[in-house]
């Protein structure tokens, strides 16, 4: 399929006024990162994944129409990919980055409420506030916002059981104190043997 055609239409019916240049970048990274990332199982950047990253574009939109374009393109492709690379591939990503959006440097977004309900739960389950622990979780739940399923991979010990504990505490409390957008989260363990 032509995927830059297809990102381009997307784009303009998300409202995006520069469509037809913003797509030619998206797709150029996307064909730069199969042949310049390590080959890793989890990663995918077919046409799937470049629709998700476009449909977060949107949304971003959305939710701020007075943003830059190239800002919110850029925001929605890092959002999406950073949680599933590996350590070795983030310098290059970045690097591919910087290169099709020369000059353009992103503000780190401001979870507010979310981390300070992220910290407290940390702190209520009598672990330290690591801020690797902290981005981890938001990603998780910026991955949540975006996908229908998710797999959270990664070595025996390196906190993956930890962040989507702290995740659904502080979702719960949220939601309990009226905090928009958040509603109590319930887990079900069930068997894997079963599915």
């Amino acid at each position: 399929p032509d995927m830059a055609m297809i990102a381009e239409i997307m784009l303009m019916s998300e409202g995006f006024k520069d469509a037809k240049s913003l797509a030619k970048k998206m797709v150029t990274l996307y064909q730069l990162m199969v042949q310049q990332l390590s080959k890793q199982d989890h990663y995918d950047f077919g046409l799937r994944a470049i629709r998700s990253v476009l449909n977060r574009a949107g949304s971003l939109k959305r939710a701020d129409p007075d943003l830059p374009e190239q800002e919110l393109l850029m925001r929605a492709i890092r959002d999406m990919n950073v949680p599933k690379f590996v350590a070795e591939d983030l310098p290059l990503f970045e690097a591919l980055l910087s290169d099709l959006f020369p000059g353009l440097e992103l503000p780190e977004p401001e979870y507010g409420k979310l981390q300070e309900a992220i910290e407290a739960v940390l702190d209520e389950m009598g672990l330290q506030k690591v801020p690797q622990i902290i981005k981890k979780t938001i990603q998780v739940y910026e991955t949540k916002l975006t996908r229908h399923g998710n797999m959270i991979v990664g070595l025996t010990l390196s906190g993956k059981s930890t962040c989507w504990h702290v995740l659904q505490q502080a979702m719960t409390a949220l939601a309990k104190q009226g905090v928009p957008d958040f509603e109590a989260v319930k887990t079900y363990v069930i068997n894997l043997k079963s599915i």
